[in-house]
């Protein structure tokens, strides 16, 4: 370290993927700041995640960037999100569910903006150049956490170079693990996975292969499931430049394959003879595990570092990113003063149930892969194999639908029964294709499109909102204002000319913390309302 300044920073962020990115933004949007360290560079073509889901780019929204992501879509926001079940890639058609994960770009009464499919890569490097743009937030790669130690006053940790070199000493108020499945930080902390390792392995390959999309007769898809006896396997395109993946599914636990081979793999699969350029390979385990615990102290964990599961409905990286939102404003609270110390706490407490609610989900769907839908005799020409096919694809459109339709746990994850927010009777059930909206006190606010065309969400402050939905009362108004003001919580009023609010939040107050959930509602600002702002910040 050259000085001070730069060994000291307020949070050490141990990762810089989008759990860390997201995490970094938030801090950093909100004058916190903070130092990420990664060990590796964060680059190649390792497919990763795709599907940028419709909470994940509402964040976006929130902090500015959402239209660069939508500039930066190698296959245009208007290629079609469909999802294609063949026998192959050349062979029968079987089933097709439209606009998976809500990915049109139509504009929707229930949220602010849509999915989009996109290279997980891609999403990173538009979340780091803006948190490089934020003055808090540096960045130091192929540089790895060694040790930490911490006390009531914060904590000292331990960096290198990736791979060796001199040790140098980061100081910090918080250290936080967004270091993956192998995390270093949760090994530090005593923190065990527990669940279901090995359900399934599975092959990552990344290929170029100019002319695929003209050779096959679907159509646009974003991804195809391939559904026969010998080469069960998902395949799409993935970026620009005719770069596709494919994926077998259910791979031996030997299953290893030159380039060659790979591309003889794909052929063999798709049924077609083109030249295959393997770009990358590597092999992935499709687990179900959660961390034990997921705090000591002032050592927090996030995204795949405590929580993994298989990656079918498109959740996984979207929910690491939910996790830096969620840590970031209470970190930054607690910082600043007007959080209490229930409000770090609270990051378990609240994420844990989402993260288990998503778990069950992509289990459930890894549970029906290609290998359960095949049957023998299903590409055969003739009234036989166009039976078969036919039954095949209406126990595909049975049993899958729910995993390309999420949107009711995309947006209807909530947080009731926080110590954070106000106790409310039963709130309307919620499925997972179907969302409702709901401001009961935990939930998503309901979201409404304004008469300028403008979302209800851009109107939100920084930190608390007070929603008038059917107009202030002089009183109301004053006296939200001091209460907020004597304990030095953020709050912002705001009154939109919209006449639904009323119906769509059953009440005429309601208050929204800094992650666009609902903390509160009432007809009236309570008369105590200092006592329920305390509760709301962890006080």
């Amino acid at each position: 370290m050259n000085d001070a300044i730069d060994n000291t920073t307020e949070v050490l962020i141990c990762g810089a993927g989008p759990a860390g990115l997201a995490l970094a933004i938030e801090l950093g949007s909100r004058g916190i700041s903070c130092l990420v360290i990664e060990r590796n560079e964060r680059v190649g073509a390792a497919p990763r995640a795709k599907t940028t889901n419709v909470r994940t780019r509402e964040h976006l929204r929130r902090w500015g960037i959402a239209a660069t992501l939508a500039q930066a879509s190698p296959l245009g926001l208007d290629y079609p999100s469909d999802v294609m079940f063949v026998t192959r890639l050349g062979g029968y058609p079987l089933a097709r569910f439209e606009n998976a994960f809500n990915c049109a770009p139509e504009r929707d009464e229930l949220y602010s903006e849509h999915a989009q499919w996109i290279p997980q890569y891609t999403l990173e490097k538009v979340l780091k150049a803006h948190a490089q743009t934020l003055a808090g937030v540096r960045f130091r790669f192929l540089t790895e956490l060694v040790s930490f130690e911490q006390d009531e006053h914060g904590v000292r940790a331990t960096v290198r170079a990736t791979g060796g070199g001199a040790a140098q000493a980061i100081v910090c108020q918080y250290l936080v693990g967004a270091d993956g499945a192998r995390s270093t930080v949760r090994g530090a902390i005593g923190a065990r996975m527990e669940g279901a390792y090995g359900l399934s392995r599975n092959y990552n390959i990344v290929f170029r292969a100019p002319g695929l999309a003209a050779a096959h007769p679907h159509g646009q898809a974003i991804m195809y499931w391939q559904i026969n006896a010998d080469t069960p396997s998902l395949i799409g395109p993935m970026d620009s430049g005719d770069t596709w993946f494919f994926m077998p599914t259910g791979v031996p636990e030997d299953f290893k394959v030159t380039d060659a081979e790979a591309a003889d793999l794909i052929r063999k699969a798709t049924g077609i003879d083109l030249p295959y350029e393997i770009v990358s390979t590597d092999e992935w385990v499709a687990s179900r595990l959660i961390a034990d615990r997921y705090q000591d102290r002032r050592a927090i964990l996030i995204g795949d570092a405590c929580h993994l599961h298989p990656p079918f409905g498109g959740y996984g990286m979207n929910m690491g990113v939910a996790d830096g939102v969620d840590l970031g404003w209470k970190l930054a609270a607690v910082l600043r003063g007007w959080g209490g110390p229930a409000l770090v706490a609270s990051y378990e407490t609240e994420r844990r149930p989402v993260h288990q609610r998503v778990m069950d989900e992509a289990v459930a769907n890894h549970a029906v892969l290609g290998k359960q839908l095949t049957q023998e005799g299903s590409e055969d020409d003739g009234p036989v194999g166009a039976r078969l096919r036919a039954q095949i694809g209406a126990a595909i459109r049975e049993v899958k639908a729910r995993e390309f339709n999420t949107l009711g746990v995309v947006l209807g994850s909530h947080y009731r029964g926080s110590p954070l927010v106000a106790l409310e009777g039963a709130a309307p059930p919620s499925t997972v294709s179907r969302f409702t909206p709901s401001a009961c006190a935990g939930d998503l606010a309901p979201h409404a499109w304004l008469a300028d065309g403008s979302s209800l969400y851009d109107g939100f402050g920084h930190g608390y909102t007070l929603l008038a939905t059917g107009g202030w009362t002089a009183a109301d108004a004053a006296q939200a204002s001091a209460d907020a003001a004597q304990l030095g919580v953020p709050l912002h009023l705001y009154q939109p000319a919209y006449d639904g609010l009323a119906l769509l939040y059953q009440a005429r107050l309601a208050l929204i913390r800094p992650d666009q959930h609902v903390a509160w509602r009432g007809d009236s600002w309570p008369h105590d309302g200092k006592a329920l702002l305390r509760r709301v910040c962890g006080w």
